[in-house]
């Protein structure tokens, strides 16, 4: 458990890392972001296929190409957020994503919704209208974008459970790229610049090689201990970009604004511990049966 909690959190970190890079590449569009992203993730994702020896283009494709649309639409408004918005509101608001990955499954999946649940995703909520309205940087424009990256997020996360063990686990991750670039091709070339001197060279590519060691430490974590016990521990990014955010870029909130972040968290983590404290109850009971 010890080592999973590590994986999570230097998947935390990296990730982190990600979104600093994004901010200090300000002066390129969203979509060469993503284009540059989705271009490493892909080589790397693709090396990681062959070497396994695994059918790139999978089995179930509908559902592989839908996670990948999903997964470019929440890319695109959270890199939108990340470039008008505080670090850690913008994190915190992306934290929403559970959420909605539990509201579409009612639709999606036919999975139900116990009264906790919509209890701790109503705090969750009241906390993201706190920390809009007692954060004047905060547009409204821009915070509909978060809540819609939250919501893409959401339905990319059902069309993997859907894919469920048709595809291997390397083969979703490396569609998500896949379907990308096509996507993202055309906006990132009517938007390109090209990168003035090294140091710029290496922020665009070490978003991508960020992005995908956040992805391999996190899959790690999942893969050797408890689902719920360690996605808890996913939260713990909140910390990262508030210290980024005010030691890289001079950011501070006020009180009411932390709260309302910590409001979303404690939504967000709270549902995942009732969750697992039923989960456990309903095996104790099956065992006594």
């Amino acid at each position: 458990m010890n080592k999973a909690i590590s994986n999570i959190l230097l998947s935390g970190f990296f990730l982190a890392l990600m979104n600093v890079l994004v901010r200090y590449a300000d002066n390129y569009s969203v979509f060469q972001l993503i284009f540059f992203r989705a271009l490493v993730t892909l080589l790397i994702s693709y090396a990681v296929i062959k070497k396994h020896g695994l059918n790139p283009f999978g089995n179930d494709k509908k559902h592989l190409i839908l996670r990948g649309v999903f997964g470019f639409i929440g890319l695109t408004l959270y890199y939108l957020t990340l470039k008008h918005m505080p670090l850690a509101a913008a994190v915190s608001i992306q934290y929403l994503s559970p959420v909605f990955t539990a509201v579409l499954a009612i639709f999606i999946n036919k999975q139900k919704m116990s009264w906790f649940t919509w209890l701790f995703y109503a705090l969750a909520f009241a906390g993201v209208l706190v920390i809009r309205g007692f954060d004047a940087r905060i547009e409204l424009l821009i915070l509909l974008a978060g809540i819609g990256s939250a919501v893409a997020s959401g339905a990319a996360y059902n069309m993997i459970r859907k894919i469920g063990k048709n595809d291997d686990p390397n083969v979703v991750v490396f569609y998500f790229p896949l379907v990308t670039l096509p996507l993202v091709l055309i906006p990132a070339i009517n938007t390109w610049i090209w990168p003035k001197d090294m140091l710029e060279w290496l922020i665009l590519i070490g978003i991508g090689i960020t992005t995908q060691y956040g992805q391999v430490f996190m899959t790690r974590a999942f893969q050797h201990s408890n689902l719920a016990g360690v996605a808890i521990f996913q939260y713990f990014g909140i910390f990262y970009a508030l210290g980024f955010g005010y030691f890289l870029f001079s950011e501070t909130y006020n009180w009411l604004s932390i709260a309302g972040m910590f409001l979303v968290i404690a939504g967000a983590v709270g549902n995942a511990l009732a969750v697992q404290y039923k989960a456990k109850k309903e095996a104790a009971l099956n065992a006594k049966a």
